[in-house]
């Protein structure tokens, strides 16, 4: 049986990765810094990746300053490819964003693509999915946004999806042979990215104001109406937003 080892495996990606894997038979397992992994020390990267066939980086930058999220995935990258390659892993898939590069004024997005390149460059077979925004993010996404009592955004569009999708489409490239170039996944809707924050803030019952403002930054960009949109051949998932909103109420105040 094949080990498959995945970086940032107790995230909101990563964990339902790994029980997906398992669920299907694999042997996957998370390496994060709770299990003693540290990706920008190195510290027990190889010894997580000893036996391995594949490493599956859902990883994220604590930290979004543009400095502090470049070096977060250069950094990480690199030691991984250098474990990876002394483990003779054969396959190297990472979870990127739809249009990362071409949001080339975001910080985050330009340090996506340097993960991304390093990955592409490495040598070893890989494989880049690429998601469309997740619903779970409706509530932060509208916090970073917020000036007052209004809530800016672009009319940008977006076709976003649920996090459980998102995992069981990177589980299924995961799991597949190295296809050594990148896919899109995204939700089956087309949202206006304002209109997608006023439908979750207005179910929650938010009284914030959301604003159609073209001026708006999105992670440092300034989007243009089609910059958040996946290509034709993305494979679209089912989920609509409409759905899983009821399933996931906003945590109970006490």
């Amino acid at each position: 049986m094949s080990r498959i080892v995945v970086i940032g495996g107790t995230g909101l990606i990563g964990s339902k990765v790994v029980q997906k894997l398992i669920a299907h038979g694999h042997d996957a397992v998370a390496a994060s810094p709770n299990s003693g992994v540290d990706t920008i020390t190195g510290e027990g990267l190889d010894a997580a990746l000893a036996g391995a066939s594949t490493v599956l980086d859902a990883s994220n930058s604590p930290s979004f300053a543009d400095d502090d999220v470049m070096r977060f995935f250069t950094t990480a990258t690199g030691n991984i490819i250098a474990a990876a390659k002394k483990a003779g892993v054969g396959h190297y898939v990472a979870l990127s964003v739809v249009g990362s590069d071409r949001m080339t004024d975001s910080g985050y997005m330009r340090a996506k693509v340097a993960q991304e390149k390093l990955i592409a460059e490495s040598g070893i077979p890989f494989s880049l999915v690429h998601a469309t925004q997740f619903f779970e993010f409706v509530t932060s996404i509208a916090a970073s946004a917020t000036v007052g009592d209004e809530v800016h955004l672009s009319h940008a569009q977006i076709r976003p999806m649920a996090a459980e999708d998102v995992a069981t489409q990177v589980a299924r490239v995961t799991a597949h042979e190295p296809l050594n170039r990148t896919v899109e996944v995204a939700g089956p809707e087309q949202f206006g990215l304002d209109d997608l924050i006023r439908t979750g803030l207005a179910f929650r019952g938010d009284p914030r104001r959301v604003v159609a403002d073209p001026e708006a930054l999105y992670f440092g960009q300034r989007l243009t109406d089609d910059m958040l949109l996946p290509g034709p051949d993305a494979t679209i998932v089912e989920t609509r937003f409409a759905d899983w909103l009821p399933d996931n109420p906003p945590p109970a105040v006490r």
